[in-house]
């Protein structure tokens, strides 16, 4: 197929997208090329986000239950406790090697040629990289996002005072005091890290609630348990300056409506207020492809551009910022390439915090639905189930809802401890159409967890059985 062109399929990026993208390629027979300039592969989610995140809060909440007598109430007690950060952070960068090298390893097993630098476009079948010219017949743009920066407000990650997201996954030291400036699935992860291991955490919020596009209930539910593990939250109120002096921070805050001014002494700010696509240096003017006002890159269902032979996928295209969404449409956009069909559906894409309890969703929020028509809603509160009773993690409820004159399920919320994981059933149920019916119908193994997305699928139908 490639013919006159060095390749068939050239990815730019090898993040979730782009390296699924160039792996599915190639399985598919096709000639395929990824250009990244980072020294390893993964992207952001693999290097400075989704698995050093993870690791951290496991690691994190391991020191929270020996430190802080919750493993003692289970009969298990131990003697002094103490944290040793430089292990903590090396476990973390162990993990980011494995996975990061098991990328090259597959890009290796599968034939995709890693081209090693920085990709800019020439012409639509044509890119410099590393001062090298490579053409291929079709590119795909994957090149994810980065921090969204808060104006006036300088990170400097390395002296570790103002720092972004990567930053604050390898602090020196655990900080007395850390103010979040962003009450999204990013900051509040992060602060959960640094508050199980001792600091003060305040987060700053400009909207009036914390994790905002998440189902009403779930955010009030979330707001209080984050300040039952201490977190200081302060919505509704706006970050209008940070100062540094002395290797300290000094955080200027007022209403968000307007109002008095107050400052707010830290050890260490996390910039936390949002992502941005990565669609500059790229030379998009050279191909004559423009970007929505989000600097966005605007594709058909297939994942095409209005530019023959350039696709994009990924945190540069519209919707959610979220590593498998960008894995799906990887796999989607190679395989409409290959002349076959790729899908995505985009309104059964689950998203996941990974704080304690955890706090999932997918498909529609009550609000949402309620906006489109007569809807039907069962909840199941987790203190109900067996298996939660068993382990003393209560924490949450599971939230159904449901077309009023269909049953079709149109939302799933979960705040859970494995909430992240009970999630895939709901998604899996609403890509296949169910309706509540059908998951209540449908026998759960007994004790677990996702017996209470069952008993939230009876609560539809106006009959749980432990309710």
């Amino acid at each position: 197929m490639a013919d006159q062109f060095d390749y068939d399929v050239l990815v730019i990026g090898a993040g979730p997208g782009g390296y699924v993208a160039a792996i599915r390629a190639a399985q598919l027979g096709l000639k395929t090329a990824c250009a990244e300039s980072r020294e390893t592969l993964g992207g952001t989610c693999l290097n400075v986000g989704c698995i050093p995140s993870k690791t951290l809060l496991h690691a994190s909440h391991l020191f929270h239950e020996a430190k802080d007598g919750v493993l003692a109430k289970h009969g298990i007690k131990l003697g002094s406790v103490s944290l040793d950060l430089p292990a903590m952070l090396a476990d973390k960068d162990a993990a980011v090697k494995g996975l990061t090298g098991g990328i090259e390893f597959l890009f290796k097993k599968n034939k995709v040629e890693w081209l090693k630098g920085l990709a800019s476009f020439k012409d639509a079948h044509s890119v410099e990289v590393a001062g090298k010219t490579v053409t291929a017949k079709n590119i795909v743009i994957a090149t994810g996002s980065s921090v969204t920066p808060l104006p006036g407000v300088e990170i400097d990650n390395d002296r570790g005072v103002v720092v972004d997201s990567t930053g604050a996954l390898a602090l020196k030291k655990v900080p007395d005091h850390l103010v979040v400036i962003g009450g999204g699935v990013i900051g509040l992860e992060l602060g959960s890290v640094w508050g199980r291991l001792g600091a003060k955490v305040t987060v700053i919020e400009y909207l009036d609630q914390i994790l905002p596009g998440m189902d009403g209930e779930v955010r009030k539910e979330a707001a209080k348990l984050f300040a039952k593990q201490g977190f200081e939250i302060r919505t509704g109120t706006k970050v209008t300056g940070v100062a540094v002096k002395g290797g300290k921070a000094s955080v200027t805050v007022e209403p968000a409506a307007g109002g008095t001014a107050e400052t707010i002494e830290a050890d260490t700010v996390l910039v936390a207020i949002g992502r941005r696509p990565n669609t500059q240096g790229l030379g998009l003017d050279k191909i004559g492809l423009e970007l929505n006002q989000r600097g966005q890159i605007e594709t058909g269902p297939d994942f095409s551009t209005k530019v023959d032979g350039v696709w994009a996928v990924g945190d540069v295209i519209p919707g959610p910022m979220l590593a498998h969404k960008a894995e799906d449409e990887g796999i989607a956009v190679a395989e409409n390439i290959a002349g076959m069909t790729g899908i995505v559906n985009h309104d059964v894409i689950p998203s996941v915090v990974y704080t304690s309890p955890e706090i999932a969703g997918v498909g529609l929020t009550e609000e949402a639905a309620r906006e489109k028509g007569e809807v039907k809603v069962g909840k199941f509160p987790m203190m109900a189930n067996s298996r939660a009773k068993a382990i003393s993690a209560t924490d949450g409820f599971v939230k159904v809802i449901a077309d009023a004159e269909t049953d079709r399920v149109l939302g799933v919320w979960i705040v859970a401890d494995p909430a992240g994981t009970m999630i895939a059933q709901a998604a899996q149920a609403m890509e296949f159409g169910a309706t509540s019916e059908d998951i209540a119908y449908t026998c759960h193994a007994h004790p677990t967890h996702n017996e209470s997305v069952k008993e939230a699928a009876m609560a539809v139908l106006g009959k749980p059985i432990h309710m």
